[in-house]
């Protein structure tokens, strides 16, 4: 079985009571044509989570966010949101989720407070005779009671996709879902937008966020899935994704061989590139091994080098990053930074 089946096996195995999920799909699929945008997937989605939907562009990602709110139908599968049948208790569902979908689209002669009154107008369930006061709390919310009165169409991207979340947040929410909130933001509107998510998290609203940054993941969630041409490959909490216990030995030592002889009599398998020097100017090598949540103490292994003549210039234990298993997941790259 290959590493992709048995992570995504565990994650279909987990025991999670369906009642602590804010969004769960059993076998989604959706097709345009003859073409499967997305395959069958088993999402499981944990309520209070920071839940990342990473994946490469095309993907799959937005495809299904749009079937889960609605916005698309399945071809087959079932999707349940916040407790509620996809799509025919949505009526119920979707006054408890704000959602920013491929960007925000605003009025640009309207100043960034009438946007607001506007979307807040158009939601039969908010009284009008509060809304000048969910107006004002949102833009507060988002850093944006300075440009209230400023007109849409002079906003910056970061001020836009903070609107964007505002106009998610005008009324309580138990699910917040963006995709692709950073998407072209500079750094500090990048922070802002991350800032934002984890207080809106603190405050308990589950935020489903998809992206396909590594940085932005690792950063701010707390659970991920990674689709990969319209497959779910895996799911879980990082420390699930990183693969805990996936610990690597790191040894950097001008006596290779020995080294190598020396770990095979502790139970470790040297994988690294013996032999090859590290430095052109140096006689050192660089040895890895694979070391298991049961293997030999780190100290233990050194002391044993150390007995055996081995010259330890640098020992670490390092864990895969979360850019390791995604490549290995993918079989490509992802963006790891903005």
């Amino acid at each position: 079985m290959t590493e992709t089946a048995t992570l995504a096996d565990e994650a279909d195995e987990a025991d999670i009571d369906p009642a602590d999920l804010a969004i769960a799909t059993t076998g989604l699929t959706k097709r345009f044509g003859h073409q499967t945008a997305v395959n069958g997937i088993d999402l499981a989605v944990p309520r209070g989570s920071v839940f990342g939907f990473l994946g490469p562009n095309g993907s799959g990602k937005t495809t299904t966010i749009r079937v889960l709110l609605g916005l698309a139908a399945a071809t087959g599968g079932s999707a349940r949101l916040l407790g509620h049948d996809v799509p025919t208790e949505l009526a119920q569902a979707l006054p408890r989720v704000g959602a920013l979908i491929e960007g925000p689209a605003f009025y640009p002669f309207l100043s960034g407070a009438d946007n607001l009154r506007r979307l807040d107008s158009a939601d039969r369930y908010a009284d009008p005779a509060t809304r000048d006061q969910r107006v004002a709390r949102a833009l507060e919310r988002v850093g944006l009671t300075h440009a209230a009165k400023k007109k849409a169409r002079a906003y910056s991207l970061g001020m836009k996709q903070r609107l964007g979340i505002a106009a998610a947040l005008l009324t309580p929410r138990d699910l917040l879902v963006l995709d692709e909130p950073t998407n072209g933001l500079d750094p500090q509107g990048t922070r802002e937008v991350r800032s934002l998510i984890r207080a809106v998290a603190a405050e308990g609203t589950t935020v489903f966020v998809s992206s396909h940054l590594l940085a932005e993941v690792a950063q701010i969630c707390t659970h991920a899935a990674v689709m990969h041409v319209g497959s779910l490959v895996a799911q879980g909490s990082l420390d699930d994704l990183r693969g805990t216990g996936a610990r690597v030995v790191r040894i950097t030592t001008p006596d290779g061989d020995l080294c190598r002889v020396e770990l095979a009599r502790l139970g470790l398998e040297a994988t690294g590139p013996v032999g090859e020097v590290t430095e052109p100017t140096t006689d050192e090598v660089a040895v890895e091994a694979p070391l298991a949540d049961d293997g030999p103490a780190a100290e233990d292994i050194v002391a044993a080098l150390v007995r055996a003549g081995v010259r330890v210039r640098s020992f670490d234990v390092d864990r895969p990053s979360l850019e390791d298993r995604f490549v290995a997941l993918t079989g490509e790259g992802f963006d790891v930074a903005r």
